[in-house]
């Protein structure tokens, strides 16, 4: 009887700490390569310059090329050296995070060197995924800027 319910105990432990089908089903059509085609500003006017990720420009971001590597939530983007932007690989950890009731799936990323340490202190950051398709990804994430809201918008396309 000992053994059956400790079996039970842990089925409804590893239930309850396993992915949705929803969150499984985004995992699955995220891995693998991306171009990072476009990157634009919503919901303000005029011309922005932003850094963002708080690592480049957003003109370095156009043409970066991203891999999600999905069995252990590990990746990276990649920026082309310029005379704009510091060129080189960014390591990330991923995972989406199911919808919730005020909010929609979102994809997050931190920052973390080659043995898969974080390396900037927890921070990371978290962009709605507002189409996804197998061939498309389209996230958003909402900033301020002088106190107007602004949406960055990140158009992708599978390489």
């Amino acid at each position: 009887m000992r053994k059956y319910t400790l079996f039970i105990l842990g089925a409804m432990l590893f239930g309850s700490c396993s992915l949705s089908k929803e969150v499984r089903s985004q995992r699955t059509m995220i891995n693998g390569s991306w171009v990072l085609n476009n990157v634009a500003f919503a919901n303000n006017t005029g011309n922005f310059k932003a850094v963002l990720f708080n690592d480049v420009e957003d003109i370095c971001l156009e043409g970066s090329e991203w891999f999600f590597r999905n069995n252990n939530s590990t990746g990276s983007y990649t920026i082309a050296p310029s005379t704009l932007c510091a060129g080189g690989d960014r390591l990330i950890r991923w995972s989406v995070v199911e919808a919730g009731q005020n909010y929609d799936p979102q994809l997050q990323f931190k920052f973390i060197d080659e043995k898969n340490r974080d390396i900037a202190g927890g921070t990371g950051y978290r962009l709605r995924i507002d189409q996804l398709t197998e061939r498309q990804m389209t996230l958003k994430s909402n900033v301020t800027v002088d106190g107007s809201p602004v949406t960055v918008i990140y158009e992708f396309q599978r390489k």
